[in-house]
């Protein structure tokens, strides 16, 4: 899969999920839209990720990165509060968040291999 639709991917879910997730909460925390708000730019930047911009390419690999260790936490407290339905939706996030990044690192190392071949 190319990177720009492991990233779509990614940023919808991200998008909708974490959406579901903060009209859930009792408190809503504007902490609670992270999720979302990385969603978005990591949809603003796909356009770049699709035309191979090195650097917009890099800037969604941090967030992506970011986001991944950031979903850690919620999945803790989903399965604290013993909450199917939270620990469901964080879950899905995280594994779309690694399956972008896996997909971003592959996309990488085959550039480089590319790279390297042209060399010889």
């Amino acid at each position: 899969m190319k990177p720009n639709i492991a990233s779509l991917i990614n940023a919808i879910s991200l998008i909708l999920l974490g959406s579901w997730s903060y009209m859930s909460l009792d408190s809503r925390p504007i902490t609670a839209l992270i999720p979302v708000f990385i969603g978005i730019v990591l949809l603003v930047l796909n356009p770049g990720v699709k035309k191979e911009n090195k650097i917009v390419a890099h800037i969604a690999v941090l967030l992506t990165l970011l986001i991944l260790i950031g979903l850690i936490k919620p999945l803790m407290g989903s399965i604290g509060r013993e909450n199917i339905l939270g620990i469901i939706r964080v879950a899905v996030m995280i594994l779309s968040t690694a399956f972008a990044l896996i997909t971003f690192i592959r996309s990488f190392i085959a550039v480089r291999k590319a790279k390297n071949l042209e060399k010889q």
